[in-house]
C-alpha cells in the first residue's frame, strides 16, 4: 500500500502556505478545545468517567473471546448474519458479494472509518454500483473528490463558499442562491433523501457492540445513519472488534465520553441501538442485517505494547488540541486516521517504514493526553515508535558504534563531564565569530532544517556550577 503520508513534510509545508485555510484551522483550534472543555466541566466528575471506561476497556479486551462469542450469540438470535475478517480484501469482497447475491445497484452509506480504511467506495465502484455517501461532510467530499480531513467534521478544511459552488457545479438545479448556509443545507438534504428512498443496501459504521444484548450503537448528529439502517432493505454494518462492550450502560458511558469530547454536546442529536432485521410487528427497517468484524492487524496490535490505542473512540479531541494537526490540517497526514492518534494508528495498521514521518510530527506537548477521553498516552505511544523507527533507520555501522560510545560514557559522569566540558569549548572557540554552525559532523539531521547554535564558550553548567561553589568556600 502506497501512502501518501510519505510526502508529509512536502505536503505540511504546502499546507502552511495557504492562508485562508490556516486561518480557518486556527479558528476551529479555538473554538472546539473550548467547546470541549465547557461541555466536559458540566458534566461532573469527567475525569471518574474517563477512568471507569478505561476499566472496562481494559477488561473487555482480556476477556475478548467471551465477549466475542456472547455478542454473536445475540446478534444472530436477532436475527444477525455475523462474519469475521482477517484484512481489507476480506471485507471488501464480503460487502460486494451480498450486494451483488441482492442485485444491488444503489448504496447509501453512513459515515464510517472502517470501510475508508479497507476503501470499500472505489471497490464498489469499479464493480458498477452507485455509492453515495450520506454524511453531510462525507458528502460534500465526494462531490469534491477529495477525502476528509478530519474524522468527526470530514469537511472542515472547506469554507462555505467553496462549498456553495461545488453543488452549483455538481447539482443541475438552475439558477439560485445558495447565499447561507441553510439553503445549502436544505438542497443537500433534499437530493440526498431521493437516494436513502432508493437505495438498495444500507451501509453503516458502529460507535460501540454491546455483547449481552447483540446490538451495535451508533451515534450521528444528522439522522443519516437511522436512514441508512431503516429504510434499505439490506443493512450491512461494518466495524471493528474493539467497539465491543459487555453491558448497554458500558456502550452509554462511552457515548458519554464522546460527544463532550467530539463536539462539546451534553447530548448528540440520534443514539441509535440496531438489533436486527425488521420484526413481523415492526413498521419498518430492513429485511437483512450483517454485521461484519474487521481484524486487520489489531489482533497483532492487541497483543503488543501499543494495545491501548484500540482504546480509542475516535472523538478527535486529540487532533483538535495538537499543534501540529491545527497548524497543517488532516491532509498531509496521508491516510484514514489524521492527528496524534492517527500518527500512532497509521504505522501499526501500514508500516512504520511507510508511515515514520508520522510519530515525528509531534511537539510532545501532551495536550492529547490531557484530553483524551479513553486516557490513552499518546505521546508515550509516539515516543515509542519513534524509537522503533530509529532502530530500523539506523544501519550504518558508525551510527551504532555512535551509539554504545554514547551509552559508555553516560554510565561514567566524571569523565562525561569532562569531555562535555572540552567539546563546549571547543565549539564556542569555533562558532565565536558567527554564532553558530550551518553545518556539523554529525548534526546533518540537525542543521538540514536549522542552524546549531554555537555554545556561549563559558563552559557546561555543571562546570560553572562546580566554580561558584568553590568561590564560595574560598569566601566563606
Amino acid at each position: 500500500m502506497k501512502l501518501a503520508s510519505d510526502n508529509f513534510l512536502q505536503e505540511a509545508s504546502a499546507a502552511l502556505n495557504a492562508p485562508e485555510k490556516v486561518a480557518r484551522r486556527n479558528l476551529l483550534g479555538q473554538f472546539l478545545p473550548l467547546a470541549r472543555d465547557s461541555a466536559a466541566s458540566k458534566y461532573g466528575d469527567f475525569d471518574a468517567l474517563r477512568a471507569h471506561m478505561k476499566r472496562v476497556r481494559r477488561h473487555t479486551s482480556e476477556h475478548l473471546s467471551h465477549y466475542l462469542q456472547q455478542f454473536e450469540e445475540a446478534a444472530v438470535q436477532h436475527g444477525n448474519q455475523v462474519h469475521f475478517v482477517a484484512d481489507a480484501e476480506q471485507l471488501n469482497s464480503k460487502v460486494l458479494s451480498i450486494c451483488q447475491a441482492h442485485s444491488a445497484r444503489r448504496v447509501a452509506k453512513g459515515k464510517s472509518m472502517v470501510t475508508e480504511e479497507t476503501g470499500l467506495n472505489e471497490l464498489l465502484l469499479k464493480a458498477g454500483l452507485e455509492v453515495l455517501e450520506t454524511d453531510l461532510g462525507e458528502y460534500i467530499i465526494q462531490q469534491a473528490g477529495e477525502t476528509p480531513s478530519h474524522i468527526v467534521g470530514p469537511a472542515f478544511h472547506k469554507s462555505l463558499a467553496e462549498i456553495r459552488q461545488l453543488f452549483l457545479d455538481k447539482h443541475k438545479l438552475g439558477e439560485r442562491g445558495l447565499e447561507t448556509a441553510s439553503e445549502v443545507v436544505e438542497e443537500a438534504r433534499g437530493i440526498l433523501r431521493e437516494q436513502f428512498l432508493a437505495a438498495d443496501v444500507g451501509i453503516i459504521g458502529a460507535n460501540a457492540l454491546v455483547a449481552e444484548h447483540g446490538t451495535s450503537m451508533l451515534v450521528t448528529n444528522e439522522g443519516n445513519g437511522d436512514l441508512c439502517a431503516n429504510l434499505p432493505p439490506v443493512l450491512i454494518v461494518c466495524t471493528t472488534f474493539e467497539r465491543l462492550l459487555p453491558r448497554a450502560e458500558d456502550a452509554m458511558a462511552l457515548q458519554r465520553l464522546l460527544v463532550r469530547s467530539a463536539t462539546g454536546q451534553p447530548q448528540t442529536c440520534y443514539t441509535s441501538f440496531y438489533s436486527g432485521p425488521r420484526r413481523e410487528d415492526d413498521p419498518d427497517g430492513p429485511l437483512e442485517t450483517h454485521i461484519i468484524l474487521l481484524d486487520n492487524k489489531r489482533s497483532d496490535i492487541l497483543a503488543s505494547d501499543y494495545r491501548e490505542i484500540l482504546d480509542c473512540i475516535r472523538c478527535g479531541a486529540c487532533l483538535n488540541h495538537c499543534p501540529i494537526y491545527i497548524g497543517v490540517g488532516g491532509h498531509p497526514y496521508g491516510w484514514v486516521y489524521p492527528g496524534p492518534m492517527g500518527s500512532v494508528l497509521t504505522p501499526l495498521l501500514t508500516s512504520l517504514e511507510q508511515a515514520h514521518a508520522l510519530p515525528n510530527a509531534c511537539t510532545s506537548c501532551g495536550r492529547c493526553a490531557e484530553v483524551c477521553p479513553a486516557n490513552i498516552p499518546l505521546p508515550d505511544l509516539l515516543r515509542d515508535l519513534r524509537q522503533d523507527e530509529s532502530v530500523q533507520r539506523i544501519k550504518p555501522a558508525r551510527w551504532r558504534h555512535g551509539l554504545r560510545l554514547h551509552a559508555w560514557l553516560l554510565r561514567h559522569p566524571a569523565l562525561y563531564q569532562r569531555f562535555t566540558g572540552w567539546a563546549m569549548r571547543l565549539l564556542g572557540w569555533l562558532g565565536k565569530r558567527r554564532g553558530a554552525f550551518r553545518r556539523m559532523p554529525f548534526a546533518s539531521g540537525w542543521t538540514g532544517q536549522r542552524d546549531f547554535p554555537a555554545p556561549e564558550g563559558g563552559g557546561t553548567f555543571m562546570g560553572q556550577y562546580a566554580a561558584r561553589r568553590r568561590r564560595g568556600v574560598r569566601r566563606g
